[in-house]
């Protein structure tokens, strides 16, 4: 029952479920989480990742990227890509199908929620402002400092036995909390496309009460965005030596 591909799809479906999940209980009508705010969206993000990890490890992928954008990175630095697509394909349908658990989870509260912009929101990211060059360097630089930091905190060149052991999940999560703080206001920090494009599909082939369009018009921002951010850093990286 344990592979890498398996442990890709259970560790994104698992982030995506808490991570969209979180968002469903800050912006669904009668949620007891109800309007609590950005801090409890990205602090849970920094778990559901944390979580989404340690599942995929579980379930038999040790690399847990759950991201495509790190996929990439990676296969940059080290010049193998045989991973990149096995692994976005399983990345991918375990954004779709935490996406659609998403919605069953909270079934009543998209009826008696009237906004459709908000209801979408639960699923994909969505820019403060739209501007389409701005929102594309914001996904660029946020996933250039994902990758940045995430190859530091296992790189020899930081620590000389790499991480201890069993802390880099934890300090992975970190860092993705810290990116939403400081970087998620402008564009909803989607750093990667699994993360965007797998329950932006569930928002779409779903009956949800009320929805809108799937605004396919922005969706290549965090596609473009973090596969160009992604391949920066894991050039870096590789000129480096990490």
């Amino acid at each position: 029952m344990r592979s890498p591909m398996l442990g890709e799809f259970m560790g994104t479906l698992m982030m995506i479920l808490l991570g969209d999940g979180v968002v469903a209980g800050v912006l669904l009508k009668k949620s007891k989480a109800e309007n609590s705010g950005w801090m409890v969206i990205a602090t849970a993000w920094g778990f559901a990742v944390l979580c989404g990890i340690f599942t995929a490890i579980l379930f038999g992928s040790n690399d847990a990227h759950l991201n495509p954008a790190i996929t990439l990175a990676f296969a940059v630095e080290t010049n193998n890509y045989s991973k990149l697509l096995p692994y976005a394909v399983a990345q991918i349908a375990g954004g779709f199908c935490g996406g659609v658990l998403v919605w069953l989870f909270y079934l009543p509260h998209w009826k008696i929620t009237e906004d459709a912009e908000a209801k979408r929101g639960v699923f994909c990211t969505a820019p403060a402002i739209r501007n389409y060059p701005a929102n594309l360097i914001s996904e660029i630089i946020a996933t250039f400092v994902l990758v940045i930091v995430a190859g530091s905190i296992s790189s020899k060149l930081v620590l000389s036995n790499g991480a201890a052991a069993g802390l880099s999940p934890y300090l992975i999560s970190c860092l993705v909390w810290g990116i939403g703080l400081s970087l998620g206001g402008t564009t909803g920090y989607a750093i990667n496309p699994a993360r965007d494009l797998g329950p932006r599909l569930a928002h779409a082939a779903l009956p949800i009460a009320g929805k809108t369009h799937s605004d396919w018009a922005y969706s290549w921002v965090p596609i473009i965005g973090p596969v160009l951010g992604a391949s920066a850093a894991g050039i870096v990286l590789h000129l480096i030596g990490a």
